[in-house]
């Protein structure tokens, strides 16, 4: 891995934007923020664009949206389709583009100007096949930017150890809408046909450069207040259905592969996601909570025989799995030391840091 500091891409004059980038936007229900998103992907200094804008059904102004951009510029193809889910969205974005390279926009988020001309300059200057950019995170009190200005350079595998580490300082994400790259790359990668669909699919990609690049420079704008995000709602079936599935076929994959050192850090964090879930469960008015809490019980014994390996691992931490065995030890028991921390040593911790701070 190459660390290169305060680096500033080379522009990309007009005259040499030969190469043409398809950019996917999935759309549905968001006409209070869609024309926002299309104006941010028409406007990059980069111009030679085929924006896809997939409409998935929606049920508000947003076909006529599309269309209206569809006859303003001629880089706009829309296609209006029966709903299908944002993995459908995706996938039919990807069928239709026939540019060098491929990225994706989510229809209530908004683009930097000079986004895909910073992350091609940089992917071409690197000779690499994906660039990753960093993001500033909106919320509704404010914005959060933790750009370094700073590019990383990684070579094969190196994105995806550094992907499944989780680092903050490189926050390179489940999301398609930070990444660009050659769509030559894909073969025949798809979406997987779920919910949580980009937690498979990064995974499958992240594997398939023989280089990539993380451009340090906040040029996507992701709304992290969308009160319709599946993301920001609590426990709710598809975490059953979607997202765990997914967990363990990510593990799957990475034994498929051959790196069994990242099945194991895959599998660290499933099993710390499913005690979290469970927790999450036990202090919700789920109606479903009894049948949630014990599918939970049941895949966290199953992987009881697994665990010494697994919390072996350098990252692990040793109190999740103290955690883990007071769970397998007492199910009852583990709930009412959670109990006891909930009302005595959260709120005990709340006010030491309060005295501290004051």
């Amino acid at each position: 891995m190459q660390v290169i500091r305060d680096y500033r891409p080379e522009p990309i004059p007009e005259e040499k934007q030969t190469e043409v980038i398809s950019v996917a936007v999935a759309v549905y229900n968001s006409d209070a923020f869609l024309e926002r998103a299309i104006e941010s992907i028409l406007n990059q200094t980069y111009r030679n664009l085929e924006v896809i804008l997939v409409d998935d059904g929606s049920t508000d102004r947003c076909p006529e949206i599309c269309d209206r951009y569809a006859k303003q510029d001629s880089r706009v193809r829309v296609i209006h389709k029966k709903n299908g889910g944002l993995f459908s969205s995706r996938n039919v974005g990807m069928e239709q583009a026939t540019g060098t390279y491929l990225a994706f926009v989510d229809g209530d988020d908004w683009l930097e100007p000079e986004m895909y001309e910073k992350m091609l300059s940089a992917l071409k200057d690197q000779e690499a096949d994906l660039a990753v950019c960093q993001y500033k995170r909106i919320y509704r009190d404010g914005v959060v930017d933790r750009s370094t200005g700073r590019l990383v350079v990684m070579e094969g595998q190196e994105i995806l150890e550094r992907y499944l580490e989780e680092e903050d300082l490189l926050p390179i994400q489940n999301a398609a809408w930070n990444k660009l790259y050659k769509r030559s790359i894909l073969g025949g990668l798809k979406f997987p046909p779920r919910w949580y669909e980009d937690m498979l699919y990064t995974i499958q990609l992240l594997n398939l450069p023989k280089r990539s690049v993380f451009l340090d420079q906040a040029c996507y704008n992701y709304v992290c207040d969308r009160s319709t995000s599946i993301m920001n709602k609590g426990i709710n079936p598809r975490i059953f259905t979607d997202l765990i599935p997914n967990l363990y076929d990510r593990s799957a994959y990475l034994r498929s592969i051959g790196r069994n050192d990242l099945a194991l850090l895959q599998d660290y964090s499933l099993y710390k996601r499913l005690m979290l879930f469970y927790t999450q469960v036990v202090r919700s008015k789920d109606p479903e909570k009894q049948a949630h809490l014990a599918d939970l019980a049941k895949r966290l014994r199953e992987g009881k025989d697994r665990y010494p390996e697994i919390f072996a691992i350098p990252r692990a931490n040793p109190n999740e799995y103290r955690k883990l065995k007071l769970f397998l030890l007492s199910p009852a028991l583990y709930r009412a030391a959670m109990a006891v921390n909930d009302r005595f040593v959260l709120p005990a911790r709340q006010k030491l840091r309060k005295r501290r701070k004051g």
